[in-house]
């Protein structure tokens, strides 16, 4: 199989990246003239830094206008220096911790099931957990495992529990009507634009597979015109918030262009949130010579360091009973 054949659909599961740089903490005592005219702050009022760059300071647009043939070379690499360190930095846990057990939620799907009733995401192991009542006897438990709502039963009872949630600004709700458009399942007429619309919603409340999601539809040309520099732009989004498949498909994105180191950075960061995939890219670039025997080790002790992370007697037990448990 290819490497292009491996880039993994989003859909299993704001702030722009002009905004995390503009962020980011600079030196204000670098630059304290203006890099075109040479006015003083006290001259010009406030200056202000390139946004691109941060390296330089303005007194207003037109300095900015004209300094630019000048500045443009080192600007454009500062930039992508910049954008490599938000890109880079090891991003936030994809689900973060059961709310009943406090144990790291596994990135598999299956690994865990969110609540519609409560919006809570709960992990298989206590989801598949008997419950007793206080003589001891085992009791039904066709209930949630966290607020103890009912489960519901039809598409209809479903779908009326997500909608409730959705008027409560739910992001991962959003995201799967999102979702339940983009497929036309669970009565929704298929509609591309109603599910990126959605998708962008979900996004802004901090839903990172949202971002894979709108990076799939400019992939695909769902909805919208196919671009191609949007998608990747927003598999980054993804990426840098957490989302395992997005990050590893950037992986496999940079290893297509020979971009082997960086293709090794991202599979590294997608296994240490236990994206297995990626084991799998870094022993074949190991294979090829594109990777060494170190960073192979790595890797291994990386995803080892993620299992022992998140594997219970409980958790086992589930995905003993049931292959949907499954969590590694």
């Amino acid at each position: 199989m290819s490497t292009s054949d491996k880039i993994k659909s989003n859909d299993d599961g704001v702030c722009e990246v002009n905004e995390m740089l503009q962020n980011m903490n600079t030196n204000d005592t670098d630059v304290v003239v203006c890099a075109n005219c040479g006015k003083s702050e006290e001259e010009s009022h406030k200056l202000k830094h390139c946004n691109a760059c941060m390296m330089v300071k303005y007194c207003n647009r037109e300095c900015q206008i004209a300094h630019r043939p000048q500045h443009k070379k080192e600007c454009r690499k500062r930039a992508a220096e910049l954008h490599d360190i938000e890109l880079f930095k090891e991003p936030p846990s994809q689900w973060g911790d059961c709310p009943i057990c406090f144990l790291l939620l596994p990135t598999l799907n299956t690994g865990s099931k969110y609540q519609s009733c409560c919006g809570k995401r709960i992990c298989s192991g206590c989801i598949h957990a008997p419950v007793f009542d206080n003589q001891g006897n085992k009791v039904d438990n066709q209930k949630c495992a966290f607020c103890r709502t009912p489960h519901p039963y039809t598409k209809e009872e479903i779908v009326e529990m997500q909608k409730k949630r959705m008027e409560k600004e739910d992001a991962e709700t959003i995201y799967n009507i999102g979702f339940h458009y983009r497929e036309g399942r669970y009565g929704f007429e298929q509609d591309y634009t109603k599910a990126l619309e959605l998708y962008h919603r979900a996004a802004e409340l901090g839903e990172a597979r949202a971002y894979g999601s709108i990076g799939v539809a400019y992939n695909n040309g769902e909805g919208v015109e196919i671009d191609m520099k949007k998608a990747y732009y927003y598999y980054e989004l993804a990426a840098m918030r957490g989302n395992a498949t997005a990050r590893h498909n950037l992986g496999l994105y940079e290893e297509i262009a020979g971009n082997f180191d960086r293709a090794l950075k991202h599979y590294m960061i997608a296994l240490k949130s236990g994206y297995a995939d990626s084991l799998e890219e870094i022993k074949e670039l190991y294979s090829k010579g594109q990777a060494t025997k170190d960073d192979y080790t790595k890797a291994l002790r990386t995803y080892q360091s993620y299992l022992v992370e998140i594997k219970s007697s409980q958790r086992d037990k589930a995905a003993a009973a049931h292959e949907e448990y499954r969590y590694y």
